[in-house]
């Protein structure tokens, strides 16, 4: 029998649009199995301090009304108006490129969301690591059936598998989720350090980076990841990523390729939002020309 949930509604003064503001925790690509969005609402499967829980947003005109099930119910409604970006501070953001003053225009209901979920956050950005994304997200919506929960609430959903879970597992056992054994043993170092992970919400966001970046196995590519979906931080930059340097260079500069120098060198005039243009590019459905051989999927072995 679910039990009864609890629910909040808060105001969201600005213009919020729920489903491309929380899209960057959508990890596990279709059927990811901790999140879904139907008939208006965004559900996610998550866990905190407290325990698992379903939280289910919608937006009704100026109001975003959210439910949770489960043990984590209080603390995931106290975190919700952040979660949605309620609590993004746009104000000093004023793009003069007409490219992203349009953009912007468009989508004024992007918001940074914030899920103050560190090591949940980790976990698939490492599977992300050097891999092409399908390879990465069928593994990871592999490890959530396999290794994680069935969630609280109706929805059917999964919660990820919890840090002491994770920090316990041989790195074979993760193979056939698609993970070789440097990023198995990235995972599980990370899970031993979970609760000093989670400690980095109350830190500044350039600390946080540093903080994340001092780890062994991370960098500043998925520091910045981890940043942008945990912390909510509008300036983080994945440096590193394959396809980023192209999509940022051709949208900015009118060239079909680019490099990270020339990356970081275009973003420099929106520097404390960087990130929050990347988010716009990509909603935009900015792309570089596409051409020259692509990485074929892997399968992995256990021996």
């Amino acid at each position: 029998m679910t039990a009864e949930p609890l629910t909040r509604r808060f105001r969201v003064a600005e213009p919020l649009d729920l489903v491309p503001t929380l899209a960057p925790l959508w990890r596990g690509g279709y059927g990811d199995p901790t999140y879904r969005f139907d008939a208006g609402r965004v559900w996610r499967a998550t866990r905190n301090a407290t325990g698992p829980v379903t939280i289910a947003l919608g937006r009704e005109g100026d109001w975003v009304e959210a439910i949770a099930w489960g043990p984590g119910a209080e603390l995931a409604l106290e975190r919700a108006p952040a979660l949605v970006g309620a609590e993004d501070d746009r104000s000093d953001f004023h793009p003069a490129n007409r490219l992203v003053a349009e953009l912007d225009r468009r989508h004024r209901g992007l918001r940074m969301c914030r899920s103050e979920a560190v090591f949940e956050a980790l976990v698939p950005t490492v599977m992300e690591q050097k891999v092409i994304g399908l390879e990465a997200r069928r593994g990871y919506r592999r490890m959530v059936l396999a290794m994680g929960e069935a969630a609280p609430g109706p929805a059917g959903m999964r919660v990820p598998p919890p840090a002491t879970v994770l920090a316990r597992t041989p790195y074979w056992r993760m193979h056939p989720f698609a993970v070789e054994r440097r990023r198995a043993e990235t995972i599980t170092r990370a899970a031993t350090m979970a609760t000093r992970l989670e400690a980095l919400t109350a830190a500044t966001a350039g600390d946080a980076r540093a903080a994340l970046e001092a780890m062994p196995g991370l960098g500043p590519w998925s520091a910045a990841l981890i940043g942008m979906i945990a912390l909510g931080d509008p300036d983080a930059v994945p440096v590193g990523d394959f396809h980023m340097p192209d999509m940022v260079c051709h949208a900015l500069a009118g060239v079909p390729r680019g490099n990270d120098a020339m990356m970081l060198e275009l973003l420099e005039p929106f520097r404390g939002h960087r990130g929050r243009v990347i988010r716009l590019l990509m909603s935009g459905g900015i792309r570089a020309p596409r051409f020259g051989p692509r990485l074929s999927l892997r399968r992995m072995e256990v021996h």
